[in-house]
């Protein structure tokens, strides 16, 4: 039995890459920008809106591959206007829970397909600590 895994979802890779790779009880969850991987759009309009996309997708990951938000040990969000900073923290402060993941976020130029967000992410399944 291999320890690496890859998790696909239809429409949720926009280039050569997987969307998530479980290696043991580690989930490596590649960068999500707001793709509605039901119709292949990109959610374009408010911040709000599209960091809502992303941390959806994000949820559709963990769950696919078995895991659940409280799973979550580190975040990285990327931000193409760092204004937006409070308006991402608040949708993300619906998804995660207190212990919070540990968590990054940068500016950055340009991101694929024009979003405005992505954010990649790690969760570690833990027996020992229940999972939300």
């Amino acid at each position: 039995m291999s320890l690496r895994q890859v998790i696909t979802i239809e429409n949720a890779a926009v280039g050569p890459y997987s969307p998530g790779v479980q290696v043991g009880d580690t989930l490596y969850i590649s960068g999500q920008i707001p793709l509605d991987f039901d119709t292949g759009s990109l959610v374009t309009g408010p911040i709000a809106d599209q960091a809502a996309q992303a941390l959806d997708n994000i949820g559709r990951v963990l769950s696919r591959a078995g895991f659940a938000w409280g799973d979550l040990v580190k975040c990285t969000i990327l931000l193409t206007d760092i204004n937006d900073f409070a308006a991402v923290n608040e949708v993300y402060a619906r998804y995660v829970q207190q212990p919070y993941p540990a968590r990054a976020a940068y500016a950055v130029a340009a991101l694929p397909k024009g979003a405005g967000i992505e954010i990649e992410a790690i969760a570690i399944r833990d027996a020992a600590a229940p999972s939300a």
